[in-house]
């Protein structure tokens, strides 16, 4: 057994009696006891299936209770799991078990059956969390094998493999160990000031590190207790929090904005304000802009904490300290060294800005598939840009690949943002680099407003103006186009390059 699967057994012993984990979707609170049944139980069918020490199994289900029983099930038995989303297409479930030659699948029934022929075996368990869950097992993976391995597993061998979020270019696969995730956890748990008092609400995709470690790992090993959603809903949320207990969420702001302009969600929190004890919600993922994250903290009574953190760190590596946030940053590291690499030169001094690169004991230093160019000299370079303050204080200014160059000239798209977004009539605001003839790109302000398709032309020139006399003028932009909605990942952030492409295809079209 490894430290972190003897935590978490251990959790489960110290609360047999007591709930600790709630599924929304069902409405019902598992004890210890009911979730200990749950991992013997599929521990059982992964040993009868044959299946143990270093096999890859495939989690494919919408969020529910049923995922921290998987992994310590199989993390028990040194069994890898990689959880991937639920609206994953068949023909590419296919491809990822050829391509990967995973030994067993868990996913939901419709999926099963659509999957489900040779060479699977299909298993059919009937679990306290989840009714049904089909676990498909590839008979080529365990033919011949005689039984399954005892080999226990070791604090370096993985336990949990995910994709990266994908903003540009094809997702990596990381690869986290057992050390690695305990060790991120344990940061989490200090620098959050989690305690068995708690009660965490996910509302975040389960197959990310967001809910996978912030969230649930961290507040299993904290010992308190889970409220899971099936997703976030801006007209449940305050009765959610109310109903449950739930003193701290972690989000990403566009959760926060959607928050704040659902007038269901403004009505309950005003009904219910008396019986809510939010403490913090934990915003990382983007920057959230000022004037949303101060109208939050006003509207709602409620901190808000911004951080900074991957998938390739296990989870966070900055984070704002509680009794001393600053708004705009991403806080201080926090078991994590953080550096700033310029020019090949890696520096901690103030107020320069360059790579944001990362080492620790819960920091990866391979992928799973080759990719050299994101390691130098035992750092991980992030692809982010920022600079740390005279503080120590990180401030994120974008990713490399999004910086827009204009004349010669380096623009950082969440500069502008920053600065644009006091405009009371901008929703969502994204800025990208539009194709110049003379200049290489134009800076061009991609607006969501408040009234979609109304006073577009005044409102246009409104933020011409505004940027004329707040920005430099090689950041003003030069073209402000209006959408509906942002082509987005699975955690919120926007997809610059498909949104690109989107406008590309849009001007084409006129």
């Amino acid at each position: 057994m490894t430290k972190l699967t003897n935590l978490l057994s251990q959790q489960l012993k110290n609360n047999l009696d007591q709930p600790v984990i709630k599924d929304e979707n069902l409405g019902i609170w598992f004890t210890g006891l009911d979730l200990q049944d749950d991992v013997h139980q599929l521990r059982n069918a992964f040993v009868a299936n044959k299946l143990g020490y270093g096999d890859q199994i495939l989690v494919c289900l919408p969020n529910s209770a049923v995922f921290p029983v998987i992994n310590q099930a199989a993390w028990e038995l040194g069994i890898i799991v990689h959880p991937i989303s639920p609206t994953t297409p068949i023909a590419e479930l296919r491809a990822d078990w050829r391509a990967r030659h995973y030994a067993g699948i868990l996913l939901a029934p419709a999926l099963a059956v659509a999957l489900a022929g040779a060479p699977f075996v299909a298993n059919d368990l009937h679990l306290h969390t989840v009714a049904e869950l089909p676990f498909l097992v590839d008979r080529q993976q365990i033919a011949g094998r005689l039984t399954t391995s005892t080999y226990l597993p070791q604090e370096d061998d993985l336990g949990l493999i995910l994709n990266t979020s994908g903003t540009t270019g094809k997702p990596k696969r990381v690869g986290l160990t057992h050390a690695m995730l305990v060790n991120a956890a344990q940061n989490d748990i200090v620098s959050n000031h989690m305690t068995a008092a708690d009660v965490a609400m996910i509302t975040m995709p389960m197959f990310h590190i967001n809910a996978q470690v912030m969230s649930t790992l961290s507040t299993r090993l904290a010992g308190g207790k889970i409220l899971v959603t099936p997703k976030f809903s801006a007209s449940r949320f305050w009765q959610q929090v109310k109903d449950n207990g739930v003193t701290w969420v972690s989000v990403v702001p566009t959760i926060i904005t959607f928050l704040l302009l659902n007038d269901n969600a403004n009505r309950v929190y005003r009904e219910n304000a008396e019986d809510i004890h939010l403490r913090y919600v934990r915003s990382s993922s983007f920057a959230l802009p000022e004037d949303k994250l101060r109208a939050f903290q006003d509207n709602f009574n409620t901190l808000v904490i911004e951080g900074y953190g991957m998938t390739e760190a296990a989870s966070q590596c900055t984070i704002n300290p509680f009794d001393a946030p600053k708004i705009g940053s991403a806080g201080k590291a926090f078991g994590t060294e953080l550096s700033i690499l310029v020019d090949g030169v890696i520096t901690t001094e103030a107020n320069v800005l360059g790579e944001i690169v990362i080492k620790g004991d819960h920091v990866i230093t391979q992928y799973m598939d080759p990719n050299p160019d994101s390691f130098k000299d035992g750092w991980f370079l992030t692809g982010d840009l920022g600079y740390l303050d005279e503080e120590g204080y990180l401030f994120v200014k974008g990713r490399s690949k999004e910086i827009i160059s204009r004349g010669g000239e380096k623009v950082a798209p969440a500069a502008v943002e920053n600065v644009l977004n006091e405009l009371a009539f901008i929703e969502q605001l994204s800025v990208i680099g539009m194709p110049d003839e003379l200049y290489g790109e134009e800076v061009t302000a991609v607006v969501i407003s408040t009234t979609p398709g109304l006073h577009e032309a005044d409102q246009r020139q409104q933020i011409l103006d505004y940027a004329q006399d707040h920005l430099a003028k090689y950041e003003s932009p030069t073209r402000v186009e209006f959408v509906r909605e942002f082509p987005r990942n699975m955690t919120g952030k926007v997809l610059r390059p498909q949104l690109r492409e989107q406008l590309l295809t849009a001007g084409v079209a006129r």
